[in-house]
Formats: C-alpha cells, sequence, structure tokens
C-alpha cells in the first residue's frame, strides 16, 4: 500500500482536454442604417458594428432600444447631442455613442469592465473613425465602469474635464431590477443641472414589467427625478417565446428624466 507521500497529483487533472469544448462562438457584424434626411455632408450613412460572439452581460445582441434610441437621438440632434458631452452606461455595441460622438463635444463610453466587451467597443470605434473623415478627432472615450461605483474617472475622462454630462443615455438596461439604485446613484453624480437622462427600453419579461417601471419611481425618491415618457414604438420582438406575449416584447418605450 502506497502512503500519502507516495501518491503524485497531476496538477492538470480537472481541465477539460484539449478539443472537449467547443470554441467560442465569432464575433458577428451588424449594420445601422440611418434615416437619410439626417445624414450630413462627411457622415455616415451606415454604422457597422461587431458584436461579441458570446456574452453572459447580452453585449452580443443589438438591441431593438438601441435602435430606437439612435433613431430618436438623430431626431433630437440639435438640441440633445451637438456640442454637448455625451455618457452611455452599459453600452454593449455602443450605437447610440457612435452616432452621438459625430458631433458631440465629447462622448464616453462606458460597459462593465469585461476585456471582451471593453475591446468590442474599442473596435467600434476603430470602424467608426475609419468611415469618416478626420475620424481620429471624433471625441470618443471608452471606460470600464461598475455602477455604483465613483465616478471621478467618468468625469475626468479624456476631453471631459471634471464636466458633468448633459446627457446620460441607458438603453435596455432597466430590466437589471437589483441595480436601478446603482444606476440612479450614477446618473446623480454624473448628470449636470439641467441635463437629461434618455432612458430606452423593452419589457424583455412581461410578468415583471412592473418591476422594470419600479425604475421611475426609484429615480424620484431617491434623487428627485421626473420622469416622461416620449417613445412608444413597436418593433419585431427580439425572442421566439410564447406568441401571447409578443404584443408586448414588440414594444419599446422611450422616457426623458430631468431633476
Amino acid at each position: 500500500m502506497s502512503s500519502d507521500s507516495d501518491i503524485e497529483i497531476d496538477g492538470n487533472i480537472f481541465e477539460e482536454p484539449e478539443g472537449y469544448l467547443p470554441p467560442p462562438p465569432e464575433p458577428t457584424f451588424e449594420t445601422y442604417t440611418r434615416d437619410s434626411k439626417y445624414v450630413k455632408d462627411g457622415q455616415p450613412a451606415n454604422v457597422r458594428m461587431r458584436l461579441v460572439g458570446k456574452s453572459p452581460l447580452w453585449g452580443h445582441l443589438l438591441w431593438n432600444a438601441g435602435k430606437v434610441t439612435a433613431d430618436y437621438m438623430d431626431l433630437k440632434r440639435d438640441e440633445w447631442i451637438t456640442g454637448k458631452t455625451v455618457l452611455e452606461l452599459g453600452a454593449a455595441a455602443a450605437l447610440p455613442s457612435l452616432l452621438a460622438s459625430l458631433t458631440a463635444d465629447n462622448v464616453v463610453i462606458t460597459d462593465y469592465p469585461d476585456p471582451d466587451l471593453i475591446d468590442n467597443i474599442n473596435e467600434n470605434v476603430k470602424l467608426l473613425r475609419e468611415s469618416v473623415p478626420n475620424g481620429a478627432k471624433l471625441p470618443i472615450t471608452v471606460e470600464g465602469y461598475i455602477w455604483g461605483n465613483p465616478v471621478d474617472d467618468l468625469l475626468n475622462a479624456k476631453n471631459q474635464n471634471g464636466r458633468k454630462f448633459d446627457l446620460i443615455i441607458l438603453s435596455d438596461l432597466i430590466f437589471n431590477h437589483s441595480e436601478h439604485e446603482k444606476l440612479i446613484r450614477t446618473c446623480d453624480k454624473c448628470l449636470a443641472p439641467d441635463g437629461k437622462l434618455f432612458v430606452v427600453f423593452t419589457h424583455h419579461r412581461p410578468k415583471l414589467a412592473d418591476k422594470d417601471l419600479a425604475f421611475f419611481p426609484t429615480a424620484k425618491e431617491q434623487a428627485g427625478f421626473k420622469s416622461e415618457r416620449i417613445i412608444e414604438k413597436k418593433m419585431t420582438p427580439m425572442f421566439e417565446e410564447e406568441e401571447e406575449t409578443a404584443h408586448i416584447r414588440s414594444m419599446v418605450y422611450g422616457y426623458v428624466v430631468t431633476r
């Protein structure tokens, strides 16, 4: 019988054999086409984006809310974007921020500091820069950020110079019910006195729609924010699920939130 000291354990005993697991999905690409009446000389009519192959944080999809956000921002560009400072939280592919950067004074794009997500946003910034004249001058900074954490790095990001933001974009984030208070805390610390939040979302889980909407009374109680619904648009549902909820999951709503 061998003693314990005679037993040798391979340090890789719990590793899967090479080739046992399938390779992770490859990144995909999507192109967003802008309404031609908003496209100015020197601006791209189409924005091509890379999506991560798979993400536990849902960064592998171009969400309906992101498209609706982008549409409305083009519509309100002169009032909301041009010459303004813009922050996007939970940006994923960052479509709204990419469009904002065409005329904004400064844009800070953030998502959870996962290397794949942040690298992917940087790749999309690169693709945009390559599609426009003088693209290197587009005022974009990408930062990893966890909601509710100190905001010094956001306010002091490149070209932000300590300023608070005129516009903060929350596109399809409020389904994260446990994160509402953290999101609101970050927005409260980052928003300029006369700034606005643009909150766009779909009720992906219809039975929990009331918990999605709880974001707005919580924002009022926690930070004195008032909310107004300004968008109600029907889209093709993101996921094929039970037919009886398709009419709910097809809708995209947008709210403007101010102090």
